[in-house]
């Protein structure tokens, strides 16, 4: 076991002491889930927004704050929302997803999320947890040092969140609910957007181009944050060099790059120096898509840099702003060398020796029609998505977390496999068709507290290999290697980096390949791991780990708050 309640105990009492002497603070936020008309691409639609914003409020903290939001759900649908990234420590009531550790927020319902930022500085974000709605119910999460500690670069001339997003012409939940109806794929969007906006390459959009206001040689932190529901997205700035400083709200050895590759789930941080000549520059993102012959979003959304030169040229809006090289959007390559280099800015104690050494593939399938019924899938059938063969099926009358807390029998099972219960060689052509059609069920793997786990992540060919980006909710790990083809243990364990592998939430796993992660279950509750694509954990590309409790208090899952929603 990797730590004892002793040590977690008095690290535990220590950081409250400092929380304490450090002035951390009680941040109070009401959130209004409501309907808000919102006009894009010439349309308006009555979309699901935070308090009537979109992109929705930005959340300002520090680390050791303590974050009580309530949520009033004055809209037609069922809602949660979950913190993105934030560790929860002893307080998965307030993580977020849906059926998982909580039953959802009716229609005039509410409820308060409380919790603790420990240990955590750097760019996370919120969004619902619910059907398809964070597609529009999203929100940055800015985790600033406590106060008289600093960043560990230069502080920068001023800080930018900028939200990645994806924009349906259209209901999302209906462009869901119709796939979920047909079993088909569901439509692809129509629009990316920076903070809310599509940009001036879309029809209407010029005016409300997302602007980005700069003074020539200052050095900004452009705190990026992949929003979109079903897309990875390169990020380029047209003449200007990025250099990342953090992922995932954990710092990094500064990197310079001029092209990010950054999944659904994933923040990066940026420091750009403003030294080009004082004019506009784009900002442009457009699909990172690595599944084959599978349609895709191949619009480009944009942001405008304007330096402010404060000279009495006035470039106006005649003259274009330059425009950045992207990759192609199959650019595998240029995914694969930004991935890896970010590395942890110091040497790191690697959590071991491993007591769950674990297996899982990750990719997408197909279910045989219903006799009678006509399916949208290819060949009559319905698509599907799994992880070790079994496509996670979310209870609908309590939360797994009530369920375990509670002792109800009945919701789920804790014989999650720890290896494919049938092993074939995952990312060949032609994998026979029996391995297609995975088993629906909801199985959970259980995990001792204190415990050090290690996770094979495969991606498979079935029906098409594609990059997965995969999240664990309640926790951070090292991904200590990546790599093509199938994971193999005595050639690709010479790969792991046991010195100073990036620490993330969120791992992009290869297409036709594998990334390994390690971490310690230090945290008690029932945490969801799934595809951080919508459109793959609604077909069941997930799973759950049932950590137990460990000894005494700090160790122990709290009592749910007297609000939790009922089903």
């Amino acid at each position: 076991m990797a730590s004892s309640s002793s040590s977690r105990l008095l690290f535990l009492l220590s950081c409250s002491v400092l929380a304490l002497l450090a002035g951390a603070e009680v941040h109070h936020h009401e959130f209004i889930v409501q309907e808000t008309p919102v006009k894009r691409l010439c349309k308006t639609h009555n979309v699901i927004t935070v308090n009537g914003q979109l992109p929705g409020p930005t959340l300002e903290v520090r680390e050791g704050d303590t974050v009580v939001i309530n949520v009033v759900n004055h809209a037609q649908y069922n809602v949660t929302i979950h913190w993105h990234g934030i560790r929860q420590f002893r307080t998965g009531w307030a993580d977020g997803p849906e059926f998982v550790t909580q039953c959802p927020i009716k229609p005039g319902g509410s409820y308060k999320y409380r919790f603790t930022i420990e240990g955590q500085e750097g760019t996370l974000w919120w969004h619902a947890h619910s059907s398809w709605l964070r597609a529009t119910v999203y929100g940055a999460l800015i985790i600033r040092p406590r106060e008289n500690k600093t960043y560990p670069f230069e502080k920068p001339a001023r800080e930018v969140p900028l939200i990645l997003g994806e924009w349906w012409d259209a209901d999302p939940i209906q462009v869901i609910r119709e796939a979920q109806r047909t079993g088909a794929a569901p439509n692809i969007s129509d629009a990316y957007t920076i903070n809310g906006q599509p940009g001036d390459l879309y029809n209407c959009s010029k005016e409300e181009t997302t602007a980005v206001p700069v003074k020539p040689g200052e050095t900004a932190l452009l705190r990026f944050i992949n929003a979109a529901l079903n897309q990875e997205l390169f990020v380029s700035i047209a003449q200007h060099k990025m250099t990342v400083v953090g992922v995932d709200a954990s710092y990094t050895k500064p990197f310079t790059t001029s092209v990010l590759m950054i999944a659904p789930g994933q923040t990066t941080d940026v420091l750009v120096t403003m030294d080009q000549a004082p004019t506009r520059y784009y900002l442009a993102a457009r699909a990172y898509d690595s599944a084959q012959g599978v349609a895709f979003d191949n619009t480009t959304t944009t942001a405008v840099i304007e330096y402010d030169c404060g000279c009495a040229t006035d470039f106006g809006p005649s003259i274009p702003p330059a425009f950045p090289v992207l990759p192609a959007f199959n650019d595998t390559n240029t995914a694969t060398a930004f991935a890896a280099g970010i590395r942890s800015p110091h040497e790191v104690k690697i959590p071991g020796p491993v007591d769950e050494n674990l297996f899982f593939t990750v990719g997408v399938g197909l279910f045989n029609c219903e006799p009678g019924q006509q399916c949208g899938g290819p060949n009559n059938t319905r698509f599907t998505a799994s992880m070790n063969n079994i496509s996670f099926v979310f209870p609908q009358t309590t939360s797994l977390l009530h369920a375990h807390y509670y002792g109800i029998p009945g919701v789920f099972t804790t014989d999650f496999p720890a290896y494919p219960p049938v092993q074939f060689d995952y990312t060949a052509q032609n994998v026979p068709r029996y391995l297609w059609q995975p088993v629906p069920a909801t199985k959970l793997y259980k995990l001792k507290f204190g415990s050090v786990v290690q996770i094979v992540l495969q991606d498979t060919s079935i029906v098409s290999p594609e990059n997965h980006p995969i999240h664990i909710h309640g926790y951070d790990f090292y991904i200590l290697a990546e790599g093509f083809g199938n994971f193999d243990p005595k050639k690709d364990a010479k790969k792991f980096n046991y010195v100073d592998p990036p620490q993330r939430n969120t791992v992009a796993v290869p297409t036709n390949g594998w990334a390994v992660i390690r971490f310690v279950a230090d945290n008690p509750g029932v945490w969801l791991m799934h595809c951080h694509l919508d459109v793959h954990i609604t077909w069941g590309l997930a799973m759950a780990f049932l950590v137990e409790d460990g000894y005494g208090k700090l160790e122990t899952l709290e009592a749910p708050p007297v609000d939790l929603p009922m089903c």
